[in-house]
Order: structure tokens, then sequence, then C-alpha cells
């Protein structure tokens, strides 16, 4: 059932951004008097699921749902057909259109998506606002795993700014540091900046826990005595462990590596109860290096989080914010996708990918839905996603008729026909390509159990 549901809400998402990218090339075609022969919710080589012709323009479902298309009388597309590009050119074909109407024309898919992103963020924001773990409550620091360490990290210190940036949003910062330069903290009451050490990233992005690698530091306060010995032990539900064996320590991640050091042993443990630090005398570490407690979370977690409202007037600018964010985001991945010691593009995920990661509620009683905030913040980003690679200048790509036409404009005279075929085949072999080879990893990552 939740894999049906995670299905679901990557088709209706890919869906809805599709059509309206397409919408987005086919209305400026059709108001520039153009003819769409074709507007295709995904590709349909050999056989589509459903097709009607209306008026001069064929609609359809392909069943190959890695995207759509407009088909464009008088453009060298996808579909490779020139057949039609050796007569002479009609009134009514892309190729005789003034250069500034093909470009129009070209940039209308890129253009919905981004708004298509302004709007979602907007709404978000108006109607659901935005809660985010602050980074200035933070009032012990950060805990780090050992891939924060080796960025550079020490438990304890309080995140200031990253490229000099303030950020106080948790789950935008562990991005952000990751495809960052350098931070700075507060360390020891002193102010360090530190370049990010891609060591760390790497091994970040190898373990996947980019929103686990630093999190906020815990006072050790028993919150309840999970096994037989522990409740025999004589400590007790609010106890904070302040000292073990005579070393002072305060925080989860000090008491954590002492009680390493002794698995299997007795140690004594000092707490400090009702105000008063006395000592548990015999106190055992089972062979995993465990007290068998459980620690109170739940209140540092809600003193930590923030719930931030947005009125109508406001949420406006915050949607393109959020959109402006989204897409530097994904223009900063690339700089650690093609980074040789990072190696980032070994993670870059396909469908199957995508899939697994969609958002779902899971209910107390056990009962799966759609969590819908999380479908729609999944779809914006996605819609920039889309619209920023739309613009990489390939051809096959929106991008790439963009330069062509752009080179047009600029030197006065368009690029000669079998350029643009020749340039068109090069390109949709290499997404084709990389198509293939993106899924083919996709599928060797769920055999070998890495997905």
């Amino acid at each position: 059932m939740e894999l049906a549901i995670k299905i679901f809400q990557f088709i209706l998402s890919i869906s809805i951004l599709v059509v309206l990218h397409e919408l987005g090339h086919f209305l400026p075609a059709k108001y520039f008097k153009t003819k769409v022969e074709k507007f295709y919710l995904f590709f349909d080589p050999w056989f589509s699921i459903a097709k009607k012709k209306i008026g001069e323009t064929e609609y359809g479902i392909g069943w190959l749902p890695f995207g759509g298309y407009v088909k464009i009388a008088g453009m060298v597309d996808e579909s490779m057909d020139t057949e039609q590009l050796k007569q002479p050119a009609q009134p009514w074909e892309f190729r005789a259109k003034p250069a500034w109407q093909r470009l129009i024309i070209m940039l209308g898919g890129v253009t919905v998506n981004f708004f298509l992103a302004w709007l979602i963020y907007t709404c978000l924001s108006l109607f659901n606002g935005e809660t985010y773990t602050d980074l200035t409550k933070f009032e012990n620091g950060v805990e780090v795993t050992e891939a924060g360490r080796k960025m550079g990290f020490q438990n304890g210190d309080k995140i200031i700014s990253i490229d000099g940036k303030p950020n106080e949003r948790l789950e935008n910062a562990s991005i952000n540091i990751l495809l960052g330069d350098n931070v700075t903290v507060l360390r020891d009451g002193k102010e360090v900046t530190f370049p990010v050490n891609t060591d760390g990233v790497a091994e970040v992005l190898k373990q996947k826990e980019a929103k686990l690698y630093i999190s906020p530091r815990i006072p050790m306060v028993i919150d309840s005595l999970a096994t037989p010995s522990s409740k025999a032990s004589g400590l007790a539900v609010g106890d904070k462990v302040v000292g073990i064996n005579g070393q002072k320590v305060s925080f989860f991640d000090q008491v954590s590596s002492v009680l390493s050091q002794n698995k299997g042993k007795t140690i004594s443990v000092d707490v400090e109860r009702n105000g008063a630090v006395q000592t548990i005398p015999t106190v055992s570490v089972d062979k995993n290096g465990k007290l068998g407690v459980k620690i109170d979370a739940k209140n540092l977690a809600k003193s930590i989080t923030t719930n931030k409202q947005y009125s109508f007037g406001e949420s406006i600018p915050r949607g393109f914010t959020r959109t402006i964010e989204a897409l530097t985001m994904q223009v900063k991945q690339f700089k650690i996708m093609f980074n040789s010691k990072v190696q980032g593009y070994k993670n870059v995920g396909g469908p199957i990918a995508i899939v697994k990661n969609m958002p779902v509620n899971k209910a107390a009683d056990g009962s799966i839905g759609i969590n819908w905030p999380a479908f729609w913040s999944f779809t914006a980003m996605f819609s920039v996603w889309l619209a920023f690679l739309n613009l990489i200048p390939i051809p096959g790509l929106d991008g790439g008729h963009v330069i062509f036409t752009l080179y047009e404009i600029i030197v006065g005279k368009p690029v000669p026909q079998k350029v643009l075929e020749n340039a068109q085949m090069i390109g949709v072999i290499f997404l084709l390509g990389l198509m293939l080879l993106i899924f083919g990893s996709d599928i060797f990552k769920v055999f070998t159990g890495k997905l």
C-alpha cells in the first residue's frame, strides 16, 4: 500500500509538471499562430495509452513516464522528423516565425516551471506556514557524527554562518554546509571559521545522512528506564547524568563516548537529582555500551522548533525567496556532483530512488496516506529542478534551442539546418544514454541493496 501511494504521488507530480511545462510551449505557439501537431503527457514510442485529435493537434498519453512533449510543425525536435523540413517553410511553421517569437515559445516551459514553484511555495507559506528546527535555539550547540567531525565540526559548536551568510534553519543549513566552502561557528566562546573538508562531505553522501550529521547537543536527562538492570541500578527518571567514574560529563555524546569504553563493565554514575548531586555506585553497562535508559529528547525538540506564519502580503515575497533558494541549491549541487574527490555523481538517483523517497503520512493506527504539504513542497522543488535542467544548453533540451536562437538574433542569420539536425541527433543520443545510465544505476542499487 505504501509503495502504491508513493508511485501515485510520483506520477501525479510528474503529470502536473509535464502538462504545465508543455502548456508553456503550447500557448505561445498557438498565440503566434504556429501549428502544434502533438501534445503528449509522457512519451509514446511505438504506441500510446490514449490519444484524440482535436482540431490540428493530437492530444495523448504515452506509456513511458519520463516527461512529455509538444511537436511543433517546422521545428527540429526529438522526433527527428526532418521530411517536412525539406519543403519550403510555411507561414504556420516554427521556422517561419521571427527569432524573438521562437525564443518566447522555447522559454515558455521553464517560465511556467518557475512561476509554478513560486505559486506553490507562496500557498504553502500562506496556508501552512513554515515549521523548522531553529539553530539559534541550540543552547548547547550541535552534536556531530564522525562524518561531521571530518568536515571540521566539533561537539558543542554553535553555527553562526555558512559562506558568510546566517543560517537559522537546520534543515537548510545541513544541505548548505555540504554545498558550501566554509563555516563560522562559536567554539569555546570564540568565533572560528574553517573550510568544509570534502572528505567529510564524501562520507555524508556515502552514508546518506545529510540531515543527521549535525543535530542538537542533548543533555543526558533520563526520561525512562527500559531494562530490568537499569531499573535495579538506582537510577531514576529525571536524573541528569553529570559524571561517570569520577569523570565529568554533561551531554549524551560525552556519556556515549565513556560508555563505549566500558562495555560489559560496572561503573559509578553521578547524577543531579532534586538540585543535588549524588553518586550511584554500581550501574551495569551492557555489551553494546548502553545503560538501558532513554533520554528526554521530546521536550528539547519542542523547544528548538519554530513555526512561522505569513500573511498574504508576506507569503508572496517569501514564496519567491523559497523558489530562488531552491534554484540556488540545485545549481550548487553540481559543485559536489562533479567533484572527483566527493564523487557526488554516485549518489544521483533516478525514478526508482525518487519514488522510494516520496513522503507519506503514517498514522498511529498504521494507516498510510498522502502528506499533502510535503507532496506540494516536493513538486515545487522538482519544478525548479526541471526549469534548471531544461535551461542547460544541450541540444535536445530547451536550453539548446535557446542558444541557437540567441545566436541567430546576435549574428543576424540562422544556424544552418544541417547543423541543427546533427546537434539535435547528438543531444538526443546523449540524453537517452544519460537516462539509461541513471535508470540502470537505480536498478543496480536495488539488486545490491544500496537503494
